[in-house]
C-alpha cells in the first residue's frame, strides 16, 4: 500500500453542539474545519435560534 493514506484514528475530532456527539474531520472542512460546529445538516437546522427581537408594545408611542 501507500503510504499516503491518513489513519481515521488519527483524524481531529469535534463535538457537535446539537446532539453531543463526536464527529471526525473531513476533506471536505478542510479550510474551514475552525468554523464547523455541526455534525451536519440535520443538526445545523435544529439548532436553537435566537430569540426575536422583542417590538415594541402597541401600547408605548
Amino acid at each position: 500500500m501507500s503510504g499516503k493514506r491518513t489513519v481515521k484514528a488519527n483524524l481531529p475530532t469535534k463535538t457537535c453542539l446539537v446532539c453531543q456527539r463526536p464527529f471526525t474531520w473531513r476533506k471536505k472542512w478542510s479550510r474551514v474545519w475552525d468554523e464547523v460546529l455541526y455534525c451536519s445538516d440535520a443538526c445545523r437546522g435544529r439548532r436553537q435560534q435566537k430569540s426575536p427581537p422583542v417590538a415594541a408594545s402597541p401600547d408605548s408611542g
